[in-house]
């Protein structure tokens, strides 16, 4: 008995002496959890070394990407710049001719917009890449049940904000139009590259989280927060805020908040239909 207790406590001690143990993480309790995430138990060293490399694999792919857009700049910058109106600068553009060209103001501009833009076009190309890597980061410490209620999440709001950015791209000439041109009598119109991808990049941006918006509120119904007896119930209430947050919007012409504003307005109803759906499953599974 003296030796068993003894024993435990070398072990005891031992332990204690170990650093690395100290910060080890366990998820769950009981034996079936433990089961779901065998081998998820890790040292804070080796989260760390795990986080390092999954960075460093994200970042090779965005700069490999990012050299490619810039190969090939000229294709890139004549299909962003598409949406311009015809002749928009006076000094580069002839009109009737559909050639326009951006204005740069110092001599390394045209240089720094490029890099820019093919940095940005590099990390959009690398995205599968870096939430891929962020999923198997992530997924360890995830049951088997959690995995399989996120992934389609995950998805769907890729897909989504592609679809937002898409037709916010097709959309953009108009209000490019309307504000190059509401001045044109009385002011020489000189458009910079910077402000100009700067004005097109928040442009479709806000179009693609507004698309999120459906996942959004299914996500809010999933964890008890809404229902679509309570979205239907406040359908005035929410087509007003939304029509008020159109006007807040980027854009600055009289087109851009109608079109938003259509778009938020089709989505809220679009996500009444979603959560119905959802929830109409889970009472039904619930039942079952």
């Amino acid at each position: 008995m003296a030796s068993s207790e003894l024993e435990r406590q070398d072990r005891f001690k031992q332990a204690l002496a170990e650093d690395d143990d100290d910060f080890r993480f366990d998820f769950g309790d009981d034996d079936d959890e433990d089961d779901e995430l065998a081998g998820s138990s890790m040292t804070l060293v080796e989260h760390l070394e795990e986080l390092r490399q999954r960075i460093f694999k994200c970042l090779i792919a965005i700069a490999v990407f990012s050299v490619v857009a810039f190969i090939f700049r000229d294709y890139i910058m004549a299909f962003l710049t598409a949406p311009l109106p015809d002749g928009t600068n006076v000094l580069t553009g002839v009109k009737g001719t559909g050639h326009s060209k951006l204005v740069v103001t110092g001599i390394a501009e045209g240089f720094t917009v490029t890099l820019m833009v093919s940095i940005a076009i590099g990390f959009l190309a690398s995205l599968p890449v870096v939430l891929y890597q962020t999923w198997a980061f992530i997924a360890p410490g995830l049951y088997s049940h959690e995995k399989k209620a996120a992934l389609p999440f995950v998805f769907i709001g890729i897909v989504l904000f592609v679809i937002g950015i898409s037709i916010g791209y097709f959309i953009l000439r108009y209000p490019l139009e309307f504000l190059i041109r509401f001045a044109q009598n009385n002011f020489t119109e000189l458009v910079t590259a910077q402000s100009y991808f700067s004005f097109a990049a928040w442009f479709l941006i806000v179009f693609g989280l507004i698309f999120e918006l459906p996942l959004v509120l299914t996500f809010m119904a999933k964890i008890g927060l809404v229902t679509s007896e309570t979205l239907r119930k406040k359908r005035p209430f929410a087509h007003f805020i939304l029509w008020l947050i159109s006007c807040f919007l980027p854009g600055g012409d009289i087109y851009s908040p109608i079109i938003i504003g259509i778009f938020m307005s089709g989505l809220y109803e679009l996500s009444i239909f979603f959560v119905r759906f959802f929830t109409e499953r889970q009472s039904k599974k619930s039942l079952s």
